[in-house]
């Protein structure tokens, strides 16, 4: 495992992905205690001062899975995230987790949102063990659980770091740390990568498909690039205009593991025009329709 060293502050350091996990402690907090955690939507609806902005949206997310949904802005990908959390209430439909639904599933979900948030006074470590914190967990016994992961993060050598210190691609693994730590079954991942250079996120996309093999937690991802989603997920979601509803349902058969070298793959090229046919086929209706 590489080492990595604390440089002066504001130094913009930037660390490597790692080039292994570490299965052991990653399996603790994996989705073996969640057997149910299967999640539906069906028919949901969502509507703000009579504005529709949801319209019979229906999501399946298996054990394990890694789902995406890409679709125009402001089609309401992050309203759904905003549901799933409990932090808006759906007009009509269902969510169920398991055997479990809605508002019962609450905290059956962990939420990343699109900045890292983390808290600029405390350090990497503390901004990590956050959540564990809001559940009770007393800091001692979460310090010790986080400091297990660290080294598969690629944060090891920054524990007592601040956020100005790091790179914009170690303060998300910092972020996505805190969200796993939570042992949540499903992580609700809003455009963690979308605010970063393309190197950096290339390097995190392929370090985030080895760290979800080993932790086995199912993935709900929204990103506005089809060629991420493809490179990611089990399975992508279309959504149309708003009001959203599901334009198109794409499995993505490659083998697993998936890697960059994918991407060139005629197989490849072809679901991505697929995807952008059907992205660009909603758009022009919408333009046409306002014309």
């Amino acid at each position: 495992m590489r080492s990595f060293r604390t440089s002066r502050p504001g130094s913009g350091l930037k660390a490597g992905v790692p080039d292994m996990l570490k299965e052991t402690n990653l399996n603790k907090v994996g989705a073996e205690s969640h057997p149910n955690s299967t999640l539906e939507v069906q028919g949901l609806y969502k509507e703000y001062a009579n504005l529709p902005v949801l319209r019979d949206i229906n999501l399946l997310v298996a054990p394990g899975e890694f789902v995406s949904l890409i679709g125009p802005s402001g089609c309401g990908k992050s309203t759904i995230f905003n549901i799933l959390m409990g932090l808006e209430q759906t007009d009509r439909g269902e969510v169920r987790l398991g055997q479990t639904t809605l508002p019962a599933a609450f905290d059956q979900f962990a939420y990343m949102p699109q900045r890292d948030t983390l808290l600029p006074w405390r350090t990497i470590l503390d901004n990590a063990i956050l959540g564990l914190e809001l559940q009770g967990v007393q800091k001692r016994t979460a310090r010790a659980q986080a400091l297990e992961l660290f080294s598969s993060f690629g944060l090891s050598g920054f524990e007592q770091s601040f956020p100005f210190e790091l790179s914009g691609g170690m303060r998300q693994r910092a972020a996505l740390l805190r969200t796993v730590l939570t042992q949540r079954p499903i992580l609700l991942l809003d455009e963690p990568f979308g605010a970063l250079d393309a190197l950096t996120r290339g390097s995190l996309q392929q370090w985030l498909l080895d760290l979800q093999a080993r932790l086995r937690r199912s993935i709900l991802f929204i990103t506005h690039d089809v060629e991420e989603a493809l490179l990611l997920s089990d399975r992508i979601y279309v959504l149309s205009q708003r009001p959203a509803s599901v334009r198109l349902v794409q499995s993505v058969a490659f083998p697993r593991p998936h890697r960059a070298e994918l991407v060139t793959t005629p197989e490849f090229v072809a679901l991505k025009a697929r995807l952008l046919r059907a992205l660009r086929d909603e758009t022009g209706e919408r333009r046409a329709l306002t014309e």
